[in-house]
């Protein structure tokens, strides 16, 4: 049975800054001892959204009222980088956002984002540049990630071109994102192929 497929994703933006930003900075290691991936939400970036000394919150985008609707987070170089934690892309899902756009991803951060139906796309620098000046001039700017015909749209009039690996964009596009679902899927032919094993 595929599952919903994810043709596009819009919504607003918020531009979180920093190259090589990794999966400890994404999701602090001390808030990884949960049974569930539930509520870690609140949880995502949380060492930079809050003082460690005063507990208060910081200058961080995420702490901006303008930006507490955003979906689609905007990122630079080396996006979700460092050990290969899945509760990284499962804080930010929790958290809310739909897709990341970014000029590089971490390989097995961007493997665990697909299989959450969480599209990451690639943009040239200067196309990220425009995004994050469009956005923080009017927060309310509508993004669209067009995940079948690889572009980026906004309200602002921008319209540029995105990578993802041809694999990802399949899978998305079709319904078959979830590894655990093809799994459940193929239950019979998994089963003749054991039958078939004579070691089995």
């Amino acid at each position: 049975m595929a599952l919903d497929p994810v043709k596009q994703v819009s919504g607003t933006g918020v531009f979180i800054p920093g190259a090589d930003i990794d999966t400890d900075r994404i999701i602090p290691a001390r808030f990884m001892k949960c049974v569930t991936f539930d509520g870690l939400g609140e949880f995502a970036f949380y060492d930079v959204r809050f003082d460690s000394e005063t507990g208060k919150k910081t200058s961080h985008p995420l702490n901006d009222e303008r930006f507490k609707d955003a979906s689609i987070l905007i990122a630079g170089v080396n996006f979700g980088c460092g050990s290969s934690r899945e509760h990284a892309p499962q804080s930010l899902r929790k958290y809310g956002f739909n897709a990341v756009i970014a000029e590089s991803f971490a390989e097995i951060f961007y493997g665990n984002s697909t299989t959450l139906a969480m599209p990451c796309v690639m943009a040239a620098a200067d196309d990220i540049a425009a995004l994050r000046a469009a956005v923080e001039s009017d927060p309310t700017t509508e993004i669209t990630i067009d995940v079948e015909a690889l572009r980026v749209r906004s309200s602002s009039g921008l319209d540029f071109a995105v990578k993802m690996p041809e694999s990802a964009r399949e899978a998305l596009v079709s319904g078959r994102w979830d590894p655990i679902q093809e799994l459940l899927d193929n239950d019979a032919a998994i089963n003749d192929r054991a039958k078939a094993l004579h070691y089995v």
